[in-house]
């Protein structure tokens, strides 16, 4: 079973049975995270490869992390996550891409990224929930974060965090590869 099969299987047996804990109704959960009862179906039905995007709603609205939406074996007090299990995300063709290292449930949400922009490549996200923060360090490159519409330029060594409860987003408009390590961290659900 390849990567993405192996990734199509976890991403709907978990979202079942979240939705499921959570006791949504696919009409219930599909106008929490503003996605079609369509989609969930596909995607409970492993039939489709969700977007980055909708993958981060239908977390956000189950208020659980990215990482237990696609994997959901934890429990022990120590997660060792081998470097072959951490997840990608995206990749361009540029050689861009972003990957899930870690995540935890303890006080809500916390997953911890590594991020490798190409010259030229950017993300742009959604507004996450109310309380969401994310915290990042450049650990070479020169990177754009984009909050709200404003441009802000973070160099390499330097780290910084923001409420990303605002569309944001990351953009290499350099010539040399930005690569990242970034934490989001998202509220527990009320």
């Amino acid at each position: 079973m390849s990567d993405l099969d192996q990734l199509t299987q976890s991403l709907a047996r978990n979202l079942k049975r979240w939705r499921g804990e959570r006791g949504y109704t696919l009409d219930a959960l599909a106008a929490r995270a503003g996605v079609s009862r369509g989609m969930i179906i596909q995607i409970e039905q492993a039939r489709t490869n969700p977007s980055v995007g909708t993958t981060v709603k239908l977390a956000d609205a189950l208020g659980i992390s990215i990482a237990t939406l696609l994997d959901h074996e934890q429990g022990a007090r120590l997660r060792v996550v081998p470097e072959e299990q951490a997840v990608r995300m995206w990749s361009t063709p540029a050689g861009s891409s972003s990957t899930l290292l870690v995540g935890t449930e303890r006080r809500g949400p916390l997953e911890l990224w590594s991020w490798l922009l190409m010259p030229g490549d950017g993300s742009h996200s959604d507004a996450h929930p109310s309380g969401t923060a994310e915290l990042l360090h450049v650990e070479e490159g020169t990177l754009t974060v984009v909050v709200d519409g404003r441009h802000h330029t973070v160099t390499a060594g330097t780290s910084a965090a923001f409420e990303a409860h605002v569309p944001h987003g990351y953009r290499n408009d350099g010539t040399e590869p930005v690569r990242m390590t970034m934490a989001v961290s998202v509220p527990p659900p009320t």
